[in-house]
C-alpha cells in the first residue's frame, strides 16, 4: 500500500472543471466525459433545488480526484469516481466514496446504485468493500468501445457512515 498523502475534499466547481477533464481523459481515454457533461452535472449542484454532489481531492494546489453523485426520489447513482494513477491504493477512493454515501443520505435515499465496468476490478473491488452487491449487467454499457458496465447496489447508504475502510 502507498503512502497515505494528505488531500484535501471539497465542493467541485466550474474552475475545477479544465483540471478535472485533463485527469479524466487520462484515467478514462476511451469513454471520457465532456466539458458540457460536467457542466451539466454541476448545474444541478448548487441552491435548494440541488440533485447533485460533486467533491474534488486536492493534493496542494493539484486535483488528484474528484466524485459525483445524482440522487432522484429514494435512489443515488454514482455518477463516476477518479482518482490520480499516483494516488491509487491511498485510501483517496474511499473517501470519495464515503462522501458521495454521505450526500446521498443527506438526499434521503434509501438505496445507492452505479455502473462499474465490467474490467475495472479494482473499482468493483472498492464498492464491495462498502457493501455494495452486484445485480445485473447493462450490455455495451459503455461506449464507443462497447464495454459491458456491471450494475452494482448499496442499500442504506447511512450505514456506511463513520466506517473507516481504505480504498
Amino acid at each position: 500500500m502507498t503512502e497515505p498523502v494528505t488531500c484535501v475534499l471539497r465542493e467541485m466547481r466550474w474552475w475545477d472543471i479544465d483540471p478535472v477533464l485533463e485527469l479524466e481523459r487520462d484515467l478514462f481515454p476511451d469513454d471520457a466525459w465532456s466539458r458540457g457533461m460536467f457542466w451539466s452535472e454541476l448545474a444541478h449542484a448548487r441552491g435548494p433545488e440541488a440533485t447533485r454532489t460533486y467533491v474534488v481531492a486536492e493534493a496542494g494546489e493539484r486535483i488528484v480526484g474528484y466524485a459525483g453523485v445524482a440522487s432522484s426520489g429514494e435512489q443515488a447513482d454514482i455518477q463516476t469516481i477518479a482518482v490520480a494513477r499516483e494516488h491509487w491504493g491511498t485510501g483517496l477512493g474511499g473517501r470519495l466514496l464515503t462522501e458521495l454515501l454521505r450526500a446521498a443520505s443527506a438526499f434521503e435515499c434509501a438505496e445507492v446504485m452505479l455502473e462499474c465496468r465490467v474490467d475495472n476490478i479494482r473499482a468493483q473491488k472498492l464498492y464491495e468493500r462498502f457493501g455494495f452487491e452486484a445485480i445485473g449487467f447493462r450490455r455495451g454499457y459503455y461506449q464507443p468501445g462497447n464495454v459491458d458496465a456491471l450494475v452494482m447496489r448499496l442499500t442504506d447508504p447511512s450505514s456506511v457512515q463513520g466506517t473507516q475502510i481504505n480504498g
